[in-house]
């Protein structure tokens, strides 16, 4: 298991340096003057600058543990788990919320995500320098700038106003990019990834337009979904209903009948998903590193993965489904259990609760070892769409629909319609509905933030939660300390 810790300034500069000259390990006779990048004179070259846009994805800083720190054990929903002498670097801090600006996990999303969008950069700045098809440009540029907002996305709920880097920097330009990391405005960030998903809305095909060779690339739809969730955290409600609505009536989407077969690969890239992270590409047999494992039971499991035992479902979660609820069978997973592939969880185990969502069969599964599986990570799919068009409609005072979309929900997972009827008991109605179908899915913690209870919530949870402070996680000191002082620290770190 390999953790990068990178800064990304070198990082930016150091990838604009290679990324245009891919003979760098065959260098030309010396005193002959090369007259043109050949890089450019492939025209799938253009590909791979976003491909690697995608790959970032994957990284152990984006998706896996210390994203899984900062998303979710911070929130009620998860607990640390493992043994209580393993802290996971930090997760026990992530835990109590008694991190700080050296925490590990929080340096570790930020240079991860911006490694991301140093990437989605590069690929925005040459897929046009390419002679291909227009078409085929147009598309990997709007792929790019669907990620690089999914990227931005993640910095802003995480850190609030981060510096705005959305352009390419030369080798020799390092005075430029110094002078360009300081804090841009969370509304400016907001614009940058709105004026990014617009663009990329209108450039992208349809899910089903893509050949079974490239399904699981960025589709309109995943623009337009997640462009929703954008606007319903700016509470532009009526933004955020008209772009819900546009994916719930394309026709392309639906709910998953079986919503316990969401995170199973032979549902992946199906009628449900928006957009997800793709674990294996068949050409070269790769997964998401340890997202399975970290999650996984700690102790004996018999016929199965065993894991590290992190984030753990909380006795909270445990006991906030209604009863007959099959999301909870769905999503937890118990010591002593038999799973849906035969595998035992041992008496042994080090927690009572697992997430089962991020579980990956050793023997119904392909995967290339315990550590790295082939399971996807979802990240935007349909019932999160009628969730954020039921609560952006209530929002609006348009009771009737919202609780019509809620109901959807509600009847997949086995339960009555709501009882809900003003626009107050819908809205926490619909808060609690977020909390039981997205759980475990790195919302949970934002969406207490966005709602304005983080604190009452976390406190009576046990947890120590300050307001003021901790609706954001601080900016990491290394990197206040590489822009020489011009980023600010959040207030209380």
């Amino acid at each position: 298991m390999k953790r990068y810790v990178l800064w990304i300034l070198p990082t930016l500069i150091i990838i604009t340096f290679f990324s245009c000259k891919k003979d760098w390990l065959s260098p030309a006779a010396e005193n002959v003057l090369i007259q043109e990048d050949s890089t450019f004179l492939k025209g799938e070259n253009a590909e791979k600058f976003v491909n690697a846009c995608y790959s970032q994805l994957t990284d152990w800083t984006v998706s896996v543990f210390s994203w899984s720190g900062v998303s979710s054990i911070s929130s009620d929903d998860a607990d640390k788990g493992s043994d209580p002498g393993d802290l996971g670097a930090d997760k026990d801090q992530m835990d109590n919320l008694s991190y700080g600006p050296t925490t590990l996990s929080i340096s570790e999303v930020w240079s991860g995500n911006y490694i991301g969008v140093g990437r989605c950069n590069q690929a925005i700045d040459n897929v046009p320098k390419f002679s291909i098809n227009q078409n085929v440009k147009d598309r990997l540029v709007g792929e790019a700038k669907f990620l690089r907002a999914l990227y931005y996305f993640t910095l802003v709920r995480v850190y609030g106003g981060v510096p705005r880097i959305d352009k390419v920097f030369s080798a020799d330009s390092v005075a430029q990019v110094t002078a360009s990391y300081v804090r841009a405005s969370k509304d400016d960030i907001y614009n940058l990834i709105i004026s990014d998903l617009t663009d990329a809305i209108n450039k992208l095909p349809l899910k089903t337009a893509y050949s079974n060779a490239d399904i699981g690339r960025a589709t309109k739809g995943a623009a337009q979904g997640l462009l929703a969730k954008v606007y319903m955290y700016q509470k532009n409600w009526a933004q955020s209903l008209a772009m819900a609505n546009d994916v719930i009536s394309s026709g392309i989407y639906s709910l998953e009948p079986n919503y316990a077969l969401i995170w199973r690969q032979s549902t992946e890239n199906g009628r449900e998903s928006l957009f997800e992270i793709q674990g294996q590409d068949g050409n070269e047999g790769w997964g998401i590193g340890n997202y399975s494992a970290h999650q996984a039971a700690r102790g004996t499991v018999t016929g199965g993965y065993g894991g590290w035992g992190f984030n753990t479902p909380t006795s909270d979660l445990d006991a906030a489904y209604e009863s007959g609820d099959i999301r909870k069978s769905a999503t937890i997973y118990y010591r002593g259990q038999t799973l849906w592939d035969g595998a035992v969880i041992g008496n042994d185990v080090a927690n009572p609760r697992y997430n089962y969502k991020a579980y990956s069969s050793e023997t119904r599964e392909i995967n290339y070892s315990s550590d790295w599986t082939g399971k996807n990570i979802r990240v935007l799919r349909y019932g999160e769409m009628l969730l954020i068009a039921a609560e952006a409609a209530n929002e609006l005072g348009q009771t009737v629909p919202a609780a019509a979309n809620l109901n959807l929900v509600r009847a997949r997972a086995g339960l009555g319609t709501t009882t809900a009827a003003t626009q107050t008991d819908l809205r926490n109605a619909i808060w609690k509905e977020r909390r039981v179908e997205l759980a475990f899915e790195h919302d949970r913690f934002f969406d207490l933030v966005r709602q304005g209870r983080a604190g009452q919530v976390m406190r009576a949870h046990g947890k120590n939660f300050v307001d003021g402070k901790h609706e954001v996680f601080p900016i990491p000191l290394q990197q206040i300390l590489i822009s020489q002082g011009k980023l600010e620290q959040n207030p209380g770190y």
